[in-house]
């Protein structure tokens, strides 16, 4: 038997097995076997363009087969990747790959422009491999003589994953092999996973929960239908019949769209037998509206983050029992709460998660302040347990509710946003004298990113020109959703902002539906 160590083992396994078996579903379909030679050709191909073991490489592309072909290739060759959204814009790209120290970008290829425009920023990149839609796997993913001469390790770096921190600057968490392929396995063990599971998934392979989708489908030998995103929900809900779809994961967003569509409850979905939520929690009405609409399907509410991908999820029987829960710890893992002097408190009270297992990052890249503030030493000398900063309660039976976080960040359609890169884009509008951004509830998207701003003295602001101004500069999930023009904002005593009260007296202000997701750009 082949000891299987590394991400890409998997599809070596996977293709020696069913080499014929669907591996990608998308509008270039990939087998196993032709997933396992593309792989082999990339690798070939970045290392032709002197990528060296251990380099990082990032990938911005959107949902596609190339883009799978890519990622294993990168693992193949030895490197590590850094998944980016494509929808980044150049400066914060050149940000991002000057911060990691990136060696190449692989990119789809109308991003070629923005790639090179955000190397100008970054002197560690020597190379921008634009992939085309047509002909991709007969020139990049077609090269010979790859072999298996990657990382031997699992303690090699695979991932850096970016995730925006509370000072609007993006952080890097570090995972390794090993601490990726813990995570991947507990998930198909809790989820049983099997090979002749066919996943759905319309998440960004750049998102976390998007890319495990991928990562827990090759690692049980599964079909991955992909798709590019959730444009055309009637597609979606298409491809759930023809494609005999056995799981389906979602955000809250996701969901609320599909339960109001007229008539799905109505049709008979075989073969669906499971959904997954992450991303923020569903509400009861929500909730209630999912098990309506997928009635014969196992509905798995999940939390986890960035930093060790999945932390907690609540098995569907305990749905009835306590629907705002979020579970209990994954398997092979361990969770408490603690105050903040770091001694556990008893059931009911509320505190900060914390996180021990395999899957806890080993920090942020070149980041040790923020390193030592999320890792804690643990049981053993060399063992780092991880201090989520959510707080959170847990019921006598052992089950975890989440109250709040810590910071401000937002979280919203499962993305987190951090409120100073938003308002430091504001401040730059003509006319804008102060820009202060927080979250507000949203039925829709969990948090709506709400942005307060106040004028330049004789200035007239336009609340859709400052989208649409947010739209230019930021990625499509950190343009605000609202637009507010105050004349001041609340402060606290000590003379600093006030957030909270900021959105209380937005909230009792508006109605209901006045906070509804609605994007008028």
């Amino acid at each position: 038997m082949t000891w299987r160590r590394l991400l890409d083992d998997d599809v070596r396994a996977a293709a020696a097995a069913r080499p014929h078996d669907a591996a990608v579903v998308a509008t270039t379909p990939l087998t196993y076997a032709q997933l396992d030679r593309a792989a082999d050709g990339f690798a070939a191909a970045l290392r032709a363009r002197g990528l060296a073991r251990g380099d990082r490489v990032a990938i911005v592309m959107a949902n596609a087969s190339e883009t799978v072909a890519s990622l294993y290739g990168c693992w193949r060759a030895g490197a590590a990747v850094v998944p980016l959204n494509p929808s980044i814009k150049a400066d914060k790209l050149g940000r991002v790959l000057a911060h990691c120290e990136a060696s190449a970008v692989v990119c789809d290829e109308p991003l070629a422009a923005t790639a090179e425009a955000a190397r100008a920023h970054a002197p560690s990149v020597r190379a921008v491999v634009a992939v085309p839609r047509s002909g991709a796997f007969e020139t990049l993913f077609a090269g010979e003589g790859a072999g298996g001469g990657g990382a031997p390790l699992s303690e090699e770096l695979a991932l850096v994953l970016y995730t925006s921190g509370s000072t609007g600057e993006p952080k890097g968490a570090m995972l390794t092999h090993a601490n990726v392929r813990f995570a991947v396995d507990s998930i198909v063990e809790y989820l049983e996973l099997t090979a002749e599971d066919r996943v759905l998934s319309v998440l960004p392979l750049s998102f976390g929960y998007g890319l495990s989708q991928l990562l827990t489908c090759v690692r049980a030998g599964a079909t991955l239908v992909l798709e590019r995103g959730f444009a055309f929900p009637g597609r979606v809900v298409e491809l759930f019949e023809r494609e005999r779809v056995t799981g389906f994961a979602a955000v809250p967003t996701i969901f609320q769209v599909l339960t109001s569509l007229s008539g799905l409850a109505e049709r008979e979905l075989p073969h669906l037998r499971f959904l997954t939520n992450a991303g923020a929690g569903l509400s009861s009405e929500a909730l209630a509206a999912v098990r309506r609409t997928f009635a014969g399907a196992r509905l798995y509410s999940m939390y986890g983050q960035t930093e060790c991908i999945r932390i907690s999820y609540l098995p569907p029987d305990q749905l009835d029992v306590r629907p705002d829960s979020v579970g209990v710890a994954i398997p092979g893992t361990e969770v408490w709460i603690e105050d903040e002097h770091g001694r556990e408190v008893p059931h009911g009270e509320v505190g900060e998660l914390m996180v021990r297992g395999a899957h806890v990052m080993q920090g942020y890249w070149q980041a040790d302040a923020l390193t030592a503030d999320r890792l804690r030493p643990g049981r053993w000398p060399w063992e780092r347990v991880m201090a989520t900063g959510d707080l959170f309660r847990r019921d006598e039976e052992g089950f975890l509710y989440f109250v709040s976080r810590r910071d401000d960040i937002i979280k919203s359609r499962g993305e987190k946003v951090a409120p100073r890169e938003v308002e430091e884009v504001l401040i730059a509008a003509s006319g804008v004298a102060a820009a202060i951004v927080a979250g507000v509830p949203d039925r829709l998207l969990g948090q709506a990113v709400c942005a307060f701003v106040i004028a330049d003295d004789g200035a007239e602001l336009d609340p859709v020109a400052l989208r649409r101004h947010c739209a230019m500069r930021l990625e499509d999930y950190m343009v605000p959703q609202h637009v507010v023009v105050r004349e001041d904002v609340p402060t606290t005593p000590n003379g600093k902002v006030d957030r909270r009260a900021l959105v209380r007296e937005y909230l009792a202000a508006v109605t209901p539906e006045d906070t509804s997701h609605s994007p008028r750009v």
